[in-house]
């Protein structure tokens, strides 16, 4: 009898997700060369991860929304026209050799966010110039330095009442619903809300914007399923980023996380706390949704000049690290993007399992990272977003391979930029795989 989910080993768990990965669910490859490819490509990927040796150092080509300007278009049109965004990533299929597919997911719609009166970002032509090659992240606090014990005591009232009416101007008559919840009280009177007519029009509101969002999901999931016929993986499985980042981005505010630090850390510590089995959740439910096993967390205030080495261990990576572990367990492969410096981090992020993590380092020195991490996990990284856009194409490459000599010994190496391109010279990408074929092959 086959066992359980629940009965499985992390290891058998991870196993079953790497068989999804490497025989997509639904898909019919464009031809037997494209499913070869294909199982070529994952196989490179999980030797990779796993800190075996592959036949060479496998390539996540940095885009971005690169796609987009170099389908003569951009960033605006993709998010307002997902005929658009289909036409951009699908020409990038199409006209690149690549070892993974990142899929547009990130290229939100526009229209769903005007519709909510989104107010965590700017984009092109809402705030930002019309050509603006990225979004603008707009901070805030929107959690208040005395709403902690709101928050804790009942995360979900807080959420629909106080949080989204901040974030999402079309929510703001949630503000005036009193504290609720379904399982108080009469059922009936859980309903009553929707006899005010603000209230009424709120839902409507969401109504329109998930029938957007349909349409969006639409388009990302077909530019998926191209990749992976045409015999490309893709990369991600999902998001989900570490707790107090949650904390510290979307509800305090970088100065308000750092006054908290000080005047009230048991208020963080214990909101943490609230949010890290929500993270698990959301993330193993992704995953789940997905034939990728790898869930990519970006850290923001986690690097060398943010906070101490003794704030770090204590605000931030015992949180992070129950994440990750909880992740692991489930077969999942988190990707951590360690953004700016983590050189003093190293040490201390060694705490993981063998061959289960992907990290990958904007500016952390590359073979420092192969020193501490290279035993433990997969690392990736780092050729400059600066080099990459102003670069030529012999410096790009003859970067790429001081990277594969310096941090690809024995495998365990991804070649990757340290950040995105969103614009910038075709060929400065296609070398990446050429460095790779010619310097990264393992004999």
């Amino acid at each position: 009898m086959e066992k359980q989910w629940s009965e499985m080993t992390p290891a058998e768990k991870r196993a079953a997700r790497f068989a999804k990965w490497l025989s997509p669910p639904g898909i019919k490859f464009a031809g037997r060369r494209a499913e070869q490819s294909y199982r070529e490509r994952v196989n490179r990927l999980i030797k990779t991860i796993t800190l075996q040796t592959p036949d060479r150092v496998p390539v996540i080509l940095p885009m971005g929304f690169f796609p987009a300007f170099y389908a003569g278009s951009n960033l605006k049109n993709v998010m307002y026209d997902y005929g658009e965004l289909r036409r951009a990533w699908k020409k990038v299929i199409r006209d690149f050799d690549m070892d993974v597919f990142d899929p547009p997911a990130l290229v939100w719609s526009a229209r769903a966010f005007e519709t909510l009166d989104y107010k965590l970002y700017w984009w092109p032509g809402h705030g930002l110039a019309e050509d603006a090659s990225s979004y603008q992240y707009v901070e805030g606090e929107y959690l208040k330095a005395g709403e902690y014990a709101a928050l804790l005591e009942n995360p979900t009232d807080f959420g629909l009442r106080v949080f989204l009416p901040r974030v999402l101007g079309a929510l703001q008559p949630f503000q005036t619903l009193p504290p609720s919840s379904p399982l108080a009280g009469m059922p009936m009177s859980y309903v009553m809300s929707f006899s005010r007519p603000e209230i009424r029009r709120v839902y409507q509101t969401m109504l329109k914007a998930g029938k957007e969002l349909e349409k969006w999901g639409r388009a990302v999931r077909d530019c998926r399923r191209a990749a992976v016929k045409a015999g490309v993986p893709v990369l991600r499985g999902g998001f989900a980023t570490a707790p107090f980042d949650t904390l510290g981005d979307s509800l305090r505010g970088t100065q308000g996380i750092i006054m908290d630090m000080y005047r009230q850390p048991e208020k963080i510590l214990e909101t943490i706390e609230k949010i890290i089995p929500l993270t698990i959740a959301s993330a193993v439910a992704t995953a789940n949704a997905n034939e990728c096993p790898i869930i990519s967390i970006p850290l923001h205030k986690g690097e060398d000049g943010f906070m101490s080495r003794q704030q770090y261990e204590k605000f931030y990576w015992p949180s992070l690290k129950r994440v990750l572990t909880a992740l692991i367990n489930e077969g999942i492969v988190p990707l951590v993007f360690a953004e700016g410096r983590y050189a003093s981090r190293l040490e201390i992020i060694r705490d993981i399992p063998r061959g289960s993590v992907i990290w990958w380092f904007e500016q952390t020195d590359l073979a420092l990272a192969k020193k501490y991490l290279g035993d433990v996990a997969c690392i990736a990284g780092n050729v400059p977003a600066t080099l990459l856009v102003t670069g030529t194409p012999a410096q790009v490459k003859e970067y790429c391979r001081r990277i594969i000599e310096t941090a690809g010994q024995g495998g365990g190496l991804i070649l990757n930029g340290a950040a995105f391109m969103h614009r910038g010279n075709p060929d400065n990408l296609r070398v990446m795989m050429e460095a790779a074929r010619e310097y990264g092959t393992y004999r």
